[in-house]
């Protein structure tokens, strides 16, 4: 077993206060493609014509047709991987506080997870950009575009556009969790988007240990992580708790 798994556990089985901070990477093996990066689906769509909350004040049928259909698509059908699994058994174990996730597809929620905040939102419902009702995703058919509330009004993700501040409410429970916690699991992402990627900086500062989890190496892998295991997340979680006495 690599050093770094065992060091991992025993950092966990110590803390009292673990935070997970998760980003897209741990939703690809859900079949959910990445924004960024390769095969991000930034490669193939301009995010300031197809994910401004201007772009889509503007014209909200060719966003919704461009994206947003491709997207309730894809999250309709997608179910948490071994990476969410993994951090709902650290929960279960009593080892794991809350998640904080720069994703938008409600996958740790299906898998169980009882605190996850949403830094960007959740796609998994719509809200009317008139009187605010809320409607899952799953329940909005597509034949006509932009599907409408009942009200008349466009519905829209209830999700962070660009343009879009962060909600204050994630933004703050956030920095507590990361200001107060002892060890910070940041797996699957790059940690470059920021606020987001400000939090593990705060964790450290406040002496928190950093475990990243991530197949390539990242800025954290060199001197902000304590830990830097470089591979899948459903993987490297399945060796760490089976390191751990329980």
């Amino acid at each position: 077993m690599p050093d770094s798994i065992k060091k991992a556990a025993k950092i966990i089985e110590k803390s009292r206060k673990v935070v997970a901070l998760t980003g897209a990477g741990i939703s690809i093996a859900s079949g959910i493609p990445p924004f960024r990066g390769k095969g991000g689906i930034w490669e193939r769509f301009d995010p300031m014509e197809v994910a401004h909350i201007q772009s889509f004040v503007q014209n909200p049928k060719k966003v919704w047709d461009l994206l947003i259909r491709e997207m309730k698509d894809i999250l309709d059908r997608a179910l948490p991987n071994s990476a969410h699994l993994g951090l709902y058994e650290l929960e279960k174990l009593g080892r794991l506080e809350a998640i904080i996730t720069q994703n938008v597809d409600g996958l740790h929620q299906k898998a169980n997870s009882s605190l996850v905040i949403e830094f960007h939102g959740n796609f998994a419902w719509q809200r009317c950009m008139d009187c605010g009702e809320m409607l899952p995703t799953a329940q909005v058919s597509l034949e006509i575009l932009p599907p409408l509330c009942q009200c008349g009004g466009v519905l829209r993700p209830d999700c962070v556009f660009f343009g879009e501040a962060i909600p204050s409410d994630a933004l703050e429970k956030s920095n507590v969790l990361a200001a107060t916690c002892d060890c910070m699991i940041v797996a699957g992402t790059s940690a470059l988007v920021y606020p987001a990627a400000s939090l593990p900086g705060i964790a450290k500062a406040a002496g928190a240990a950093i475990i990243e989890i991530n197949p390539e190496p990242t800025h954290l892998s060199l001197g902000v992580a304590d830990v830097s295991i470089q591979e899948d997340a459903g993987m490297a979680l399945k060796k760490i708790i089976g390191q751990m006495g329980l």
